[in-house]
């Protein structure tokens, strides 16, 4: 291994025996424990600073701001941070489209609380009621506030149902754990009504849900053909380490390099990520990208060198991502959960040939 200097790399801490002993379903939510135009236009105006939620934990209050992003659209930003007490465990971006068609609502956050809560702040932007609401996948924080929305179909690939139904008490237990009093009242509620993909008009939007994966069996994307905005959902983190307990690396990369032609198709406009800034660039997916490639190649080199679990957490980060939010926690964790498959595999490929080194 080379030589570590402080501008080329930072060392990570030990990991515990805690740490390296979860199972690859909950881990996900473990991670606190580790530490406007007119319709069809193609351009909005430079969109105003990041105004992230400012909790109070005192009056359990989440202190949503939805943010206009472009015509009829807004979101609601999360802490670019880990689950934490402090943070409110509020570290999505959620979303929702007004039109005279009502509401969709994009993802309804971490707990019973949170959705209460979200559309108290619906209700202050707009008069149009709530009509559907959209999961983008099987991660508690993008279904947890459904109870909220008792009244009103909530929706979400059929994949994501059943990861909800499957693991929704497991997160229900371990969010308790890590929120608090956030999560007074919560009981995993997963979306109840199957969707389907494709294009359809919302009060004059000309939206799509388009079917990906990668990040889980089931990433759904929301795509508004009419202002250019893209909730990409969590195949996509800004500024934040990716989580990866139900990732499939190979696949995630083809769903980014999909995600790609589509945003360039728009042309993009606003890329709203799962987690980390909202942009109008590809930064995001560009920085998804490039941890993935990274993440995989030392995965797969170190299964190939022999290396053991620890060996493999003591490696340094490229400076490029040390800064990330959730680091080394995500570092940690997708370690432990990805690197037995890539020993499984060099197991199965067997020595380098002395001649053809293949």
């Amino acid at each position: 291994m080379r030589p570590r200097t402080p501008r080329q790399a930072t060392a990570l801490p030990r990991p515990t025996a805690r740490a390296l002993g979860r199972h690859a379903g909950l881990a996900w939510c473990l991670a606190g424990a580790l530490q406007a135009g007119p319709a069809g236009a193609q351009t909005t105006p430079a969109m105003p600073p990041a105004t992230v939620a400012q909790p109070a934990l005192a009056r359990l209050d989440h202190g949503l701001r939805p943010r206009a992003i472009a015509r009829d659209t807004w979101v609601i930003e999360g802490a670019v941070d880990d689950f934490s007490r402090a943070n409110g465990c509020n570290i999505i971006n959620t979303g929702f489209i007004a039109t005279p068609a009502g509401v969709l609502v994009v993802n309804t956050g971490p707990g019973r609380l949170y959705g209460e809560q979200q559309r108290q702040a619906i209700a202050r932007v707009t008069t149009q009621p709530v009509v559907r609401v959209l999961n983008l996948n099987l991660h508690p924080d993008y279904f947890f506030g459904n109870q909220a929305y008792a009244d009103v179909p909530t929706q979400a690939l059929p994949g994501s149902i059943r990861g909800m139904q499957a693991e929704g008490k497991a997160y229900e237990d371990n969010l308790f754990r890590l929120c608090g009093d956030w999560m007074k009242g919560t009981e995993a509620t997963p979306a109840r009504q199957p969707l389907q993909t494709g294009v359809f008009d919302w009060g004059g939007h000309r939206l799509e849900l388009k079917r990906l994966n990668g990040h889980t069996d089931d990433d759904l994307v929301l795509i508004d053909h009419s202002t250019g905005v893209v909730f990409a959902g969590g195949l996509v983190f800004a500024d934040r380490v990716p989580t990866t307990p139900h990732a499939r690396l190979a696949d995630w990369r083809a769903s980014l390099n999909s995600l790609r032609q589509i945003a360039t198709g728009l042309p993009l406009q606003v890329l709203v990520p799962s987690h980390g800034p909202v942009h109008s660039d590809l930064r995001g997916l560009e920085q998804t990208r490039d941890w993935l490639d990274w993440l995989e190649q030392t995965l797969s080199r170190s299964a190939r060198d022999g290396l053991d679990l620890g060996e493999v957490l003591r490696q340094p980060i490229p400076e490029r991502f040390a800064r990330w939010a959730a680091m080394p926690a995500e570092f940690v964790r997708s370690v432990t959960y990805l690197y037995p498959q890539h020993e499984l595999a060099a197991l199965r490929a067997g020595p380098a040939s002395p001649v053809t080194g293949q």
